[in-house]
């Protein structure tokens, strides 16, 4: 068995946790920073978020809409009705950031809306086909 090293070594590990803000929360601190209307953003980060968000989204309706069945223009319409309304949700209301000073509402609402439309529409045609 080896032996437990001495306590010294824990004494920088204890210090470097102290100086990222603590006891080892720096993942929610991270994730909370996106919800946080005081948070300040560069327009690269503001973009990566919305794209992301917008990704998720895309995962989640596509296989929704393709377990169900959901087919039709119709659905697609809503899926990007509801894409496009949680995004913009997000920067307006829960952020509450001025989005002249990011591109204006185009650039934010255009931000991952092919690669999330993409995504959603081979997961429906993925689910669907496979039924």
């Amino acid at each position: 068995m080896a032996k437990a090293k001495p306590s010294s070594s824990k004494q920088p590990r204890a210090q470097a946790q102290q100086q990222n803000g603590g006891g080892g929360h720096a993942v929610p601190s991270k994730l909370a920073r996106y919800l946080d209307p005081e948070a300040s953003w560069d327009k690269d980060q503001l973009l990566d978020a919305v794209h992301w968000i917008r990704q998720a989204v895309g995962l989640a309706c596509g296989l929704l809409w393709g377990s169900v069945p959901l087919v039709g223009a119709v659905w697609i319409a809503l899926f990007l009705a509801i894409s496009t309304g949680i995004v913009y949700w997000y920067y307006t209301y829960l952020l509450k950031i001025d989005e002249e000073d990011f591109g204006g509402h185009g650039a934010l609402l255009q931000e991952g809306m092919f690669a999330s439309f993409t995504l959603f529409l081979a997961l429906v045609r993925r689910n669907w086909s496979g039924s």
